[in-house]
Order: C-alpha cells, then structure tokens, then sequence
C-alpha cells in the first residue's frame, strides 16, 4: 500500500493514525462530516481533507490504496459503499492499531474512565525520559499538543477503547485496566457482556497486567503477572501514601510499590483522581523498566490530556475548569475532585449528555451525580452518531436533579447565561460540541478578574 484514506479521518483516534501514516511517508488523506481543530491541523500538515460525501475524491488506485472507517461512520455514507463495492482493502481503525503495535512492545491502557489521562501519561514519562514511544491517544496532550507522538523507538502506547469491542485487536505486553463499569450498552447490552470483553482483553495480555484493586478479575484470568493499584489503599500491589494537597488543588504524595516508595511525588494534574491515575501509569513504567526518578520527574510536569479537568482559570475568587466527563461514574468522580479541592465554594456545573442511548440507561444516576453541585445547567442531548429515541431528552435526567438550582437551556443560550451569572467555581462537562464554548466562555469571564 502506499495511499491510506481515512474515512472520519476527524476522530481522535482516525486523526492519530493518519499522522502515524504520515509519519512513515505514505500518502493520507480523508473525508469528515465537518471541519474541527483536528482536522484543521492535519490539513496544516499537508493532510487533505474535504467535508462533502463525495466519492470521486477517493482515490482511483485501489491496489494501492487502503481505506481505513470509523464504526462510528454511518453504513448509508456514499463513500463507505463506494470502497466495498469497488474492491479496496477496507478496514476499521481498530485493526490498524492492533497490526501497528503488534510488531512493537504494546503498553495500553483500558477502562470505562481514566484511560485517556492515564495513557497520555504514559507516553510523557517515556517520553521525558528519553526513551521515547510512538502513542496513540484519545485525547490532544496538553504537553505536546496532540494526540500522537512518533519515535522509531519500537515501544507502542495506546488507549484501548471498549466501543465496538476495539481494544479486542491488540494484544499488549503490559496493560493496565482502570474501570469495568456498563456503558456502551448499545453494543453490549448489559453489565455482564461488558465485564466478559474486559476479561477477554487481560487474556490477550502478555507479560504484566495492572488493574485497579476490587475490578472483578478472577485471578486465572490472564497467564500474565497481575499487579493491582489503588489511590490510597495499603492492600493494592502500587499505591499513594503520605498524600498531601496544595492550596492549588495538585498533590504531593509517596507511590509504594513492590521494590519499594519514590517519595515527593508532585502531581502537574489537579485533584485526588489524577494521583490515582498517576499511580496507575507509574506502575505500567515501573513494570515496563523505567527508572523511578525519570517518573517522579515526568508526573511533576505533566499537564493532562485536554479536557480533562483542564484549567482555563483558577484565583481564590474565580475558578472555570473543563472536563470531558460524560459517563455518570466519571462525571460523579470529577465532581467528587473538585469538591475535594475548592472546599466551601459555590459550584456550578454546566452538562452537556452525549448520546441518546447513554442518556435513556443512565438518567438517574447522572441526576444523582449533577445532585452533588450547588448549582447545575443541563444542556441539550448531543447525539453524535445516533437518532433520536422518543421520550429521551435532557428532562429525564433534569426532573430527578436535586441541587439547590438547576436550568434547562439551548447551546446558543449558554453564553449569555454566563455573562448575567454571578459565578465562583464553573466547570463545563460533556463529550460533545461544548468543547466549542470553552474559549468564549473563558473570554467572558476573564474580563472579571
């Protein structure tokens, strides 16, 4: 092959292995349904990209050509049926990945939550250290200003993403898994159907798997090592002891392992949940051979994946944080955090849900969680690939939502909301377009300050 054109070449994921293509010299280019930052910078990059469902703009040499979808592409897009009828070699993203990382020493990191923070740090400790990897991830780091990072050093770092069985394709080295909650039950149906793929991805672990203490795996789950991590529980195999939080809401803390505790450990992330995280990619680098002060320097200064409990502004009298938080144990966990760091203030959160079926399974417990804040807007469902399912709007989480203040709005009302809105701490959470709001609210309200 010596073409790759990728259709939904905008994806975090997409977007990640056309730049790995690009790397290694073929030629890339791809069709999405609208432009974005992403697909902005890989046209910057020498990468075409269109936004019509054209087929003509395939290329013509279908020997030569691989195409590469995204399951989240719908199967009616003129372009998908063109490439299957017209005898190209099509294939999903997930197959990409596993080929790619199977001829290198794989280190992925899975789970319902954690898994983009806990990988992007991952690829910066090996990284900052000087061994270097190439990684792909699903979220832009914010050390590094994107979602891949290339080295001819053959050590792969990927998130391994549950949605449509993914993380199936590879077969790492080391892994580590964060969660094992439902979601994607679109997919899977229920709990137990996701608990079972889980166990079948620490299967196709080779030397060392790293899970969270009290997941349910059975310990002949894999032939691999099993390690367990916790925050701060003394039973887990890696753990932080000696916490202590900053007036800035960063940690210092001990990471106790099995050869022993690297001391002074300051978090470059905010909150409780990225210790935890931080435990996590510590022990996938320990067991990986890195050195324990090229760890404890690398945690010091990374910055997060973006969006993800990301700092836009942070005083004593004015905080507005974003989170990609969009699965109710994240959303739940992230509120939990900032609690936990601004004790006493006012906390408003603005939601925006992702996806109509999410919605429909997890009302009440994303109620619940919204419920912990002092004040909450709720947004309109964002429905990426799906159609609308009657009866499933926002309302249904809205109604059981029991904090103090509470508001339905449009997208387009959010702004000006803001702008008439006394506000102390604000943190906007979702997976969909409200990442597009971030900037303008930030504008508004760095004009208080």
């Amino acid at each position: 092959m010596k073409k790759v054109y990728f259709i939904g070449i905008g994806g975090i994921g997409m977007s990640a292995l056309a730049r790995w293509f690009k790397f290694k010299g073929y030629a890339v280019a791809g069709y999405d349904k609208t432009p974005s930052d992403l697909t902005r910078e890989l046209e910057a990059e020498g990468i075409p990209v269109h936004y019509e469902d054209m087929p003509e703009l395939i290329p013509t040499d279908v020997e030569n050509t691989l195409v590469v979808y995204t399951p989240a592409i719908p199967d009616d897009l003129r372009e998908l049926q063109a490439v299957r009828a017209g005898g190209y070699n099509v294939v999903k993203r997930s197959q990409i990945l596993g080929e790619i990382t199977a001829g290198q020493k794989c280190l992925a990191v899975a789970g319902t939550h954690g898994k983009t923070t806990t990988s992007t740090l991952v690829a910066h400790i090996l990284t900052d250290s000087g061994e270097g990897c190439s990684a792909f991830l699903g979220g832009v780091s914010r050390n590094y200003g994107t979602n891949m990072l290339m080295s001819h050093n053959p050590v792969a770092v990927a998130e391994a993403d549950e949605f449509d069985r993914s993380f199936l394709r590879l077969h790492p080295a080391i892994a580590a898994i964060t969660a094992m909650d439902a979601d994607h039950l679109d997919i899977y149906g229920d709990l137990a159907h996701v608990q079972e793929a889980y166990r079948q991805f620490a299967s196709q672990v080779s030397e060392t798997l790293v899970y969270k203490l009290g997941l349910p795996l059975a310990p002949d789950v894999t032939s691999a090592r099993m390690l367990s991590y916790a925050l701060d529980d003394a039973r887990a195999d890696f753990h932080a002891a000696n916490m202590r939080l900053g007036a800035d809401g960063h940690y210092t803390f001990d990471l106790v392992h099995p050869d022993g505790i690297i001391r002074d450990i300051r978090t470059g992330t905010l909150g409780a949940l990225n210790v935890e995280n931080a435990v996590a990619a510590a022990a996938i680098c320990l067991c990986h051979g890195t050195a324990p002060e090229a760890i404890r320097k690398a945690i010091g200064s990374y910055l997060g994946a973006h969006r993800r409990l990301e700092e836009h502004i942070n005083t004593p009298s004015l905080t507005f944080l974003d989170d990609y938080a969009h699965h109710p144990a994240e959303l739940e966990a992230s509120i939990r955090t900032i609690k936990t760091i601004f004790p006493g203030r006012r906390f408003t959160a603005v939601f925006q849900p992702h996806l109509y079926t999410r919605t429909r399974d997890f009302a009440p417990e994303f109620a619940r969680a919204l419920s912990l804040c002092d004040e909450v807007v709720l947004l309109g469902i964002y429905p990426a690939r799906e159609e609308p399912i009657p009866g499933v709007t926002s309302e249904i989480i809205y109604r059981d939502v029991t904090a103090p203040s509470k508001v339905l709005l449009d997208y387009n009302e959010l702004c000006d909301w803001v702008s008439g809105r006394d506000v102390d701490v604000l943190v906007t959470f979702g997976a969909g377009n409200i990442d597009r709001l971030v900037e303008p609210i930030a504008d508004i309200l760095r004009k208080r300050l």
